[in-house]
């Protein structure tokens, strides 16, 4: 295992460039994940570079006490020479979190496209396709709570406008909780383009808005995407009208709208309620 000091060494400064820049991360075809629990979910065959703290380590080992899981993982990677001890003070200054977790994993980004979204091979066991469609969302834990719940309600792709934040930021993969290894993700360059493509697939496509009609009147039970829009101004106009119907969530008292994460999970377990 090489030891790495250095926070000026030129492997240390391009994970901090990969944790920083979405461009850095689209070139390389990587993303980080951060904390014991989240690198102890990472594909076997995605892992590309694994850093441990020297510290952590040294823990691990005095209590013999290290993961299962991520023993294999170390293994994997050493074999590759890509298995990487740090100083604190190199994890100190790489960490996104105010108390640095010990470990760090480079991942190989497997971005979907549209036809998997929609192909023969999208959905599992004869499921009808179940995406949610995010237009221009610009939280990280909206992002990576609507991941998160998509896997537990049994969504089958997401598809992501590229003016959103970036799923692959370590804010939005630390919120997904390990989802993001997990789900189909497209991020889409023609997001009205691409929703027509769904479209073309026999999907129907629900906008959540405001001027929609009630959504507990619908029947979600065929082919559905649903559109979630940006936390402040909602769904742009071009996308909203890409939606064959629309659909608001019911109100009481003087609320007008909920949070992003909240809209897109209280519809998607209408769905999965649903489709039981």
């Amino acid at each position: 295992m090489v030891y790495l000091t250095s926070v000026t060494n030129d492997r240390i400064k391009d994970i901090a460039k990969l944790m920083k820049s979405s461009k850095r991360r689209r070139e390389r075809g990587v993303f980080i994940a951060e904390g014991l629990r989240l690198v102890s979910e990472v594909p076997a065959d995605r892992l590309e570079e694994l850093y441990i703290e020297e510290t952590f380590y040294e823990k691990q080992e005095a209590a013999d006490s290290f993961d299962e899981r991520l023993k294999a993982l170390m293994e994997a990677v050493e074999e590759k020479g890509m298995c990487f001890k740090i100083s604190d003070a190199v994890m100190n200054k790489l960490s996104d979190t105010e108390t640095p977790q010990g470990i760090l994993a480079v991942v190989k980004t497997e971005a979907a496209d549209i036809e998997s979204l929609t192909g023969q091979d999208a959905t599992a066991d004869g499921e009808k396709p179940f995406i949610i469609v995010m237009d221009g969302l610009q939280d990280p834990g909206n992002m990576g709570t609507i991941i998160r719940t998509a896997e537990g309600a049994g969504v089958t792709g997401i598809l992501i406008s590229n003016d959103s934040v970036d799923p692959y930021s370590p804010k939005v993969v630390r919120s997904t909780m390990g989802a993001v290894f997990r789900m189909k993700i497209c991020v889409s360059r023609d997001l009205a383009g691409d929703i027509g493509k769904l479209k073309e697939q026999g999907i129907t496509v629900f906008g959540t808005h405001l001027s929609g009609k009630e959504f507990y009147d619908e029947d979600f039970t065929g082919a559905a995407a649903f559109l979630i829009g940006n936390e402040g101004r909602g769904l742009k106009d071009e996308v909203a009208e890409t939606a064959d119907r629309l659909l608001r969530i019911p109100m009481k008292g003087n609320v007008e709208s909920l949070n992003a994460g909240v809209s897109a999970a209280v519809v998607m377990y209408e769905v999965l309620r649903q489709r039981r």
